[in-house]
């Protein structure tokens, strides 16, 4: 078995370096890695029953304890046998970016808590870790070498002449790509995809490459057992491309998940790479990249559905979802602490119906964040919003019926084949926070609001919208990992029940239980003629009654009709 991931491992580190591979290169890599292996753990990747939480480890905290120490007793508190997965995003020191700008990959920010403080979460539920492997802060040891020339470091850095022709070079952000910065050696431009204190990482490098297999081990080997690679459809540079999704990326993302199931085989590598559908799909390779992706297309699709009342675009797009080996899945979201996409809406909502909901958008409090077109014009790239927000009206303006629809909105999340992931602030439908806006003028900031600990308990004591939301879609978690037919692994079937209506069929792997998911994504009663289906609704926990055939929906309630 050593002798084949050897094998492996040389054939990916080939694919990437070629005739730059150096010598043994290959055998010290397969060394750091093999001392790691854990022979005890299980091939079972995911089940009906898994449910991910993305939090901050400071989305809810107060003045006298660690962060951390207080997310945990939250999740003990409110979320106790809800959850399988807490994905806490970046809790290492970092200079910017809400964490995103990582000074060390392998410390915990000491103002969030302890490594002590991640395990104890991790006793509970399995963990979910970030790799921000396409870039690092300048305040990294690493960087701080570069500017000195000296090792490690030196040669972990990409500095280009600005004069070189960079057009090609698909842009995330309105931002110069290159940053001037006084180095031991003069002036140098430096690569810099997201902002000038996020320094692209050199891969060309082997040597780094080595540097960041020995981060994604420290992460497995403190309980992460999903790693969530950002940005990674930026990795590899090469002058005169778009420096996105190139070969050589592909190669990296199926060279770490060999490491990761080299050393734990139920662990799982999930990509994040925010673009058109078709490019965020090829990240599943031939079964052999990611484990899972994340579903970009679904928050702006399902957002669009329900502001509109049109499911034409959200089913044709349902409709498309490729059939995958049991061996890869989706991660299904709505909303995450960065905005709604909009480039994965690229081939999939006509123009004017985005510009339509854009404007909806800025008119329940959003902004829209740009990104920088090679012709040196700028579009939209994101809306940041809250989504429970984003739904608080739909065309016609706002009404009473915010909270329906976003639980509808949740609830339909929970259908799609794929493991269910909710925002903590979508399961305390937290508003918009214009006051974070207004502190730190960034556009994210918005949805990304640290609740006082005794607000928040003092709110979900008592009835109102958060409480009623949260209690709601626990019950609704409840119910669907009891269901066999909702296995990551199980068949999904679009089902048309006209433009008003959002509906699934979801088949158990074993095609004994099979669920019938109907949903009034409009503000009206509608008749729907379930002459045929079964009966039992499992939200109910009752058996509906037709007239004529027919059964009158309340605007945006959900059947999940169960044999």
């Amino acid at each position: 078995m050593e002798n084949k991931f050897q094998e492996q491992v040389n054939k990916r580190l080939n694919n990437i370096y070629g005739e730059n591979l150096p010598d043994s290169f290959a055998e010290r890599l397969c060394s750091v890695v093999l001392g790691q292996v854990n022979q005890k753990k299980s091939n079972e990747k995911w089940t009906e029953q898994d449910v991910v939480l993305i939090s901050y480890g400071d989305s809810i905290v107060n003045k006298t304890e660690p962060a951390l120490k207080v997310l945990q007793r939250f999740l003990k508190k409110h979320l106790n046998n809800t959850l399988s997965f807490v994905h806490i995003l970046p809790f290492y020191p970092y200079t910017s970016d809400d964490g995103f700008s990582v000074v060390d990959y392998k410390k915990v920010n000491p103002e969030l808590g302890s490594w002590e403080d991640i395990h104890k979460i991790g006793e509970d539920y399995k963990l979910m870790f970030d790799l921000v492997i396409n870039h690092i802060s300048q305040k990294s040891t690493w960087f701080q070498n570069y500017l000195q020339n000296k090792h490690p470091g030196k040669d972990y850095f990409i500095d280009i002449d600005p004069e070189v022709d960079l057009s090609k070079v698909v842009r995330p952000r309105s931002l110069p790509l290159l940053t001037p910065l006084e180095t031991a050696n003069g002036k140098k431009f430096v690569w810099t995809t997201f902002s000038d204190d996020q320094v692209d990482l050199n891969f060309s490098n082997p040597e780094l490459l080595l540097e960041m297999v020995k981060v994604l081990l420290h992460y497995l080997s403190n309980g992460a057992s999903m790693i969530r690679m950002d940005a990674i459809a930026f990795l590899w540079k090469e002058i005169g491309t778009s420096c996105l999704h190139l070969p050589q990326t592909h190669e990296v993302v199926k060279l770490l998940r060999d490491i990761m199931e080299k050393v734990d085989p139920s662990s799982i590598l999930l990509t994040e790479t925010n673009v058109p559908n078709k490019e965020n799909l090829s990240y599943f390779g031939n079964g052999d990249e990611a484990d899972m992706v994340y579903q970009f297309s679904l928050p702006p699709l399902l957002l669009h559905a329900l502001y509109s009342s049109n499911s034409a675009y959200f089913n044709e797009w349902a409709k498309s979802i490729p059939k995958l080996a049991n061996d890869c899945t989706f991660f299904n979201f709505t909303a995450s602490h960065d905005g709604i996409g909009v480039r994965p809406l690229e081939g999939l909502l006509p123009d004017d119906e985005l510009k339509q909901l854009i404007e909806g958008m800025k008119a329940s409090g959003g902004k829209i964040s740009t990104r920088r077109n090679s012709d040196g014009s700028d579009s939209a790239y994101e809306m940041n919003i809250t989504y429970f927000d984003a739904l608080k009206r739909t065309g016609k303006g706002e009404d009473y019926l915010q909270v329906d629809r976003f639980i509808c909105s949740q609830t339909i999340m929970m259908e799609l084949q794929g493991i269910p992931a909710f925002y903590i602030h979508s399961l305390l439908a937290t508003r918009n926070y214009i006051e974070g806006l207004e502190q730190t003028g960034r556009a994210r900031t918005i949805n990304r609001r640290k609740w006082e600990e005794v607000e928040i308990e003092q709110l979900l004591a008592n009835k109102n919208h958060h409480s009623t939301t949260l209690n709601e879609l626990k019950r609704r978690i409840g119910i669907r990992k009891n269901q066999k037919a909702f296995h990551p692994d199980g068949e999904q079937e679009v089902l048309d029940f006209g433009k008003n209506v959002i509906a699934l069929k979801r088949v158990s792997p074993d095609r004994v239980q099979e669920i019938c998911c109907i949903s009034n994504i409009s503000d009206t009663n509608l008749a729907v003629n379930l002459d045929g289906f079964p009966q039992f609704d499992l939200l109910r926990q009752n058996q509906i009654r037709l007239q004529d055939r027919k059964f009158m929906l309340k605007p945006y309630e959900t059947l999940w009709l169960a044999r």
